[in-house]
């Protein structure tokens, strides 16, 4: 009789390869028409620059996992992916700037991947979900919002919404606990460098951790 061959579950391969705690990471990015010229161009730089930053920290290229999701319309450019694996997309330019289906779709692939970490036994930090926009939704949001507050209010999620130019930040007030932050300029280089050494100071937390003091933005204004 031979050894029958068993199917990996989800995962498995990569978290016997690397079984440190994960922090799953969503990028919301706005690619609508609004977009379009210096915005998504400073926007396309800095996912580089996030990456290579991610990469050059040791603790936090085990750890830190990104997907993004970009709308306009909603599209998920790429599933999670450790430092390591992450390729920083270009988004091309879009149309209408469907956010509160973009949220729901970020949601729904954090609680999927909160799962693969639950079956393979990985510990996980509360999850991250950075959203940036030059615009209003053109959807409805309202339920979006509603289940990013209950998550944010129980703690289970980290979210954080930052306006470009022009963008609706009284909407985005309305969708975040957390204050949302009003880019200075085309400062994307600054932001995506920022949110790289958040997570590196994430990473080296302890999963449990309640208070994680993270830097004040010097890319943008509440």
């Amino acid at each position: 009789m031979g050894f029958e061959q068993v199917p990996l579950r989800a995962g498995e391969d990569e978290f016997f390869r690397n079984a440190e705690p994960r922090c799953p990471v969503v990028l919301l990015l706005d690619n609508s028409q609004s977009m379009s010229g210096p915005r998504l161009d400073g926007l396309n730089a800095g996912l580089q620059l996030f990456r290579d930053e991610l990469l050059g920290d040791e603790l936090a290229r085990k750890r830190v996992e990104v997907a993004v999701v970009s709308f306009g319309p909603v599209e998920t450019v790429s599933d999670f992916q450790g430092a390591e694996d992450f390729v920083a997309p270009r988004l091309p330019v879009g149309g209408l700037t469907p956010m509160g289906e973009a949220i729901e779709r970020g949601l729904d692939m954090i609680e999927q991947r909160k799962r693969v970490y639950r079956d393979n036994a990985i510990k996980y930090y509360r999850p991250w979900m950075f959203l940036i926009t030059d615009g209003s939704p053109t959807d409805d949001w309202a339920r979006a919002a509603q289940m990013v507050r209950e998550k944010s209010e129980r703690k289970a999620l980290s979210f954080f919404a930052v306006g470009v130019e022009d963008a609706d930040m009284a909407t985005l007030a309305r969708i975040s606990v957390r204050p949302p932050v009003h880019l200075n300029g085309l400062k994307f280089q600054e932001l995506f460098s920022w949110l790289s050494s958040s997570l590196q100071t994430v990473s080296k937390s302890r999963t449990d951790d309640e208070h994680i003091p993270l830097q004040k933005p010097d890319w943008g204004s509440v």
